[in-house]
């Protein structure tokens, strides 16, 4: 890129040429959403100034963060920020980037407790907060603890706590599991655990296999060695009639509801789909 007077549109044009030569996919959209977050507009701004000149510091600043993209850094690290229904979090390397399938996990959990009152709810391997935060803000919840095993990460979900819900109800905690609420029920335990089998790393796209956190990704092979325990120790942590509730990978479901069938504690388990028609979340009520 030289150091020609740029406009925003000839500067989109070459940087989509650039990435699509990367092999990029969408890459005019990538362009677009790199240069609105440098420059602190919306996307569609653009186009409603897609003559003006860039300034040499704004130049500067894009060529940074288009450099980090070229490298496949996702563009939510780069921004510093992720959308999850209605809150917007802070991301970065520690955590995992909320996804539309978590989305559905919160809206199953949500239409589960609609006509309840004061409820709680656990929610297991938090990462970035994103489920917790949305019970909290969203659903009828007095309580909600959210627990991670990894103290960075729990360090950016306390902070996107404070910044995004600060009068939530939300109490974080440090522990694998079920370890940081020794003797506790809840209404709700809800979950996104490591599911991506270690076999399908290769599989990956790189911005997610270089990038995210691989404690938060991988779980064994066949991508089951975080639920089992979750599953098999849940009844000890829910109320009579509580919701189990866990985002699964695309071909687990059987899986994951024959691990709730053999705790003998549950009533029959519930398979949900995600936006693209895959089984992603299974959902379980505690008998009695």
């Amino acid at each position: 890129m030289s150091e020609k007077r740029w406009t925003v549109m000839e500067l989109v044009g070459w940087t989509a040429n650039y990435l699509k030569e990367k092999g990029f996919h969408n890459a005019r959209l990538n362009a677009e959403l790199l240069l609105a977050g440098s420059l602190g507009v919306k996307r569609l701004d653009l186009y409603l100034q897609y003559d003006r000149p860039l300034k040499a510091e704004e130049l500067a600043a894009f060529k940074a963060r288009l450099l980090r993209r070229a490298k496949r850094e996702p563009l939510q690290y780069i921004e510093g920020h992720a959308a999850f229904r209605d809150l917007t979090l802070r991301v970065d390397p520690r955590v995992l980037i909320p996804r539309p399938e978590t989305e559905t996990l919160v809206q199953e959990v949500l239409d589960w407790a609609e006509g309840r009152d004061a409820l709680s709810a656990l929610d297991v391997g938090t990462g970035s907060g994103a489920i917790a935060l949305a019970l909290a803000t969203e659903g009828a919840f007095r309580r909600v603890v959210a627990v991670d095993v990894s103290a960075d990460a729990l360090e950016v979900a306390r902070a996107n706590g404070a910044a995004a819900a600060p009068d939530a109800p939300v109490e974080f905690r440090l522990g694998s599991l079920y370890d940081a609420v020794a003797g506790e029920r809840f209404d709700v335990i809800a979950s996104n655990p490591p599911y991506v089998g270690d076999e399908e790393r290769g599989g990956l796209d790189a911005e997610v296999r270089d990038w995210e956190p691989a404690g938060a990704l991988f779980a064994g092979t066949g991508g089951l060695d975080v639920i089992r325990p979750l599953v098999a120790q849940a009844p000890e942590h829910l109320a009579p009639g509580g919701l189990l509730a866990m985002e699964i990978g695309a071909s687990q479901a059987d899986a994951v509801c024959a691990l709730v069938r053999a705790t003998g504690a549950f009533a029959e388990p519930r398979v949900r789909r995600d936006l693209a028609g895959r089984d992603r979340i299974v959902l379980a009520e505690l008998a009695g």
